[in-house]
């Protein structure tokens, strides 16, 4: 791994400083107005909301729609302002290598299994549900915070204690890097933390799909690209 650029080293060193602080106000280069492609976002809605069907299906999908551009619209605020640090994979690799920041997993089990970071902490912010209550997964399909998600295989359900298991692994004052399959879970466990009182968050944008080989030592049995494949992140990140 050649060395970071003198620019990111700045930026992660300075992440809690008043000069970053005061640069809050303005938007980083790296910072993509559109956390994800309006057709994903669009497919998520679609596949939830087909839970339920007829006209109870659409209400729902309504519902959600409006929930996601809520939760679109926080996230995109937080990073804007830098409450929560935007880095690419090559910049994640680069900073969790070379000082003493955190990476935590939110992914859920069955992608953690195929894939993971060397060195990574693993605290699933949704994690395979195995019960068999389709009837009310569409009522909670979307929920951020108390909901679930139904992949065509297999229920995600949201891990209620991720916040705290999260603080007894670590202080408030910790670094911490967050990483999901393909960014939209690590975000929404960012915004958990950030309200939880942890205030130096960095998010990986795009995920661990976006990253090359290089950027992170793997272990795990498969690419970091084919982690996701057959799972919930196929549709909701």
């Amino acid at each position: 791994m050649a060395a970071p650029p003198l620019s990111l080293a700045r930026r992660v060193a300075g992440a809690s400083s008043p000069a970053a602080a005061a640069h809050s106000s303005s938007c980083p280069r790296y910072f993509r107005p559109r956390l994800l492609p309006s057709k994903r976002w669009s497919g998520v809605v679609k596949m939830g909301a087909a839970v339920g069907g007829g006209q109870g299906g659409e209400e729902e999908e309504t519902r959600q729609a409006k929930e996601m551009a809520a939760a679109r619209r926080r996230w995109e605020t937080l990073i804007r302002e830098q409450k929560i640090k935007t880095l690419t994979p090559r910049e994640a690799g680069y900073t969790f290598k070379l000082t003493d920041k955190v990476l935590l997993d939110v992914r859920p089990s069955n992608e953690r299994q195929k894939a993971w970071v060397k060195g990574s902490t693993w605290i699933p912010v949704f994690d395979v549900d195995t019960s068999s209550d389709l009837n009310g997964l569409s009522k909670k399909a979307f929920n951020f915070m108390i909901g679930g998600w139904w992949s065509g295989s297999s229920t995600m359900s949201f891990n209620k204690n991720f916040v705290q298991q999260t603080e007894e692994k670590f202080s408030k004052d910790a670094d911490i890097i967050l990483v999901c399959q393909k960014g939209l879970r690590s975000i929404a466990a960012a915004e958990q933390l950030y309200n939880a009182g942890f205030k130096i968050l960095f998010w990986v944008q795009g995920g661990l799909e976006a990253a090359e080989e290089e950027d992170f030592e793997r272990e795990g049995s498969q690419p970091f690209k084919l982690a996701g494949i057959g799972g919930v992140s196929e549709f909701f990140g």
